[in-house]
């Protein structure tokens, strides 16, 4: 059972679960950089949430079924089609042996996550099955998909199911995340601290999984580019020389050097993978009592459907 490479899209990689507990080996997390949207393409086709999957960034892959398979798509919102004919988002769909699905260019949000029946088949490595793309490990070869690639797919049956609607995460331009003060937002200056929480910033062509440079006023630290590295993780607003602020995702380093002047929080975190250049951005200032709130109540909302919540936010 397989479904073969025929055009790759722009980014398309073997995505699942992020590795756990092996930052103070310089090993970051990985994993998917909308893990939410993840375990609902995966929860559509009876799979456990981290089941290794296909994270597809803003243009899609084409890629022909060698094998009767169930499958779903959500997350960004694209065209679906299979043999030329549209397929909804959120649903479990069904695919015979010589099917041809392709999926088009993300009209908003970053990434659309592909789950298949029973997972793509790769090794784990170092805990997780996910692709590190620095590295060259993990997911199918350690690199972003290419034409001819063949990905086994374990076997499974599947009936099919929709996502509720009020568990369909909403894609937009603008989106606002709530952050909280880090080690160093006391260098910020006060103009500098303000601007932070009140600027709509918009997201900088340099934006992959390891972070997103944002636009906007320049903020002023008084660290004169002499603070000792310390530990940074995803969802980390970095602030470097040149005064733009820089959001760490799910593959940033481990370390950094520069001041770290605001945290998103873990509710939150997701909606890192869902931003693509051009795109606003607002930080929503709360208390870190306020945020493990907001954390419960998200919790506690997404039970209800997905019931390793828990986790997946983790």
């Amino acid at each position: 059972m397989s479904v073969t490479i025929v055009k790759p899209g722009l980014q398309t990689t073997v995505q699942a679960g992020p590795r756990i507990g092996l930052r103070h080996m310089g090993v970051p997390a990985n994993g998917a950089a909308d893990p939410l949207s993840l375990a609902l393409a995966n929860t559509l086709v009876g799979n456990t949430w981290d089941a290794a999957s296909l994270e597809v960034t803003l243009v899609g892959p084409t890629l022909k079924f060698t094998c009767d398979c169930a499958f779903a798509v959500t997350g960004a919102h694209t065209l679906v089609a299979l043999n030329d004919e549209e397929q909804p988002l959120h649903e479990t769909l069904f695919a015979r042996a010589g099917d041809e699905l392709s999926l088009g260019a993300m009209r908003t949000g970053a990434r659309a996550y592909l789950a298949f029946a029973g997972g793509v088949i790769v090794d784990d490595v170092l805990g997780s099955a996910s692709t590190n793309l620095q590295a060259g490990f993990g997911g199918h070869q350690g690199r972003a998909l290419r034409a001819g690639d063949v990905l086994d797919l374990a076997p499974n049956v599947q009936v099919g199911i929709r996502t509720p609607d009020e568990f369909r995460l909403p894609m937009s331009s603008s989106w606002a995340v709530h952050a909280c003060a880090a080690a160093e937002t006391q260098l910020l200056d006060d103009a500098s601290r303000s601007s932070l929480f009140d600027t709509n910033w918009v997201v900088d062509r340099r934006a992959d999984r390891m972070g997103l440079r944002l636009q906007g006023p320049a903020l002023n630290t008084s660290s004169d580019g002499r603070m000792p590295s310390a530990g940074s993780f995803p969802g980390t607003i970095q602030c470097p020389e040149d005064g733009a602020p820089y959001a760490l995702s799910v593959d940033c380093g481990t370390v950094g050097g520069y001041p770290r002047i605001a945290q998103i929080a873990r509710a939150d975190r997701h909606v890192l993978g869902q931003l693509r250049p051009g795109d606003h951005l607002r930080f929503l200032e709360r208390d870190p009592d306020q945020a493990v709130e907001i954390l419960h109540a998200k919790i506690d909302y997404w039970q209800a459907w997905l019931p390793e919540i828990a986790s997946i936010l983790r």
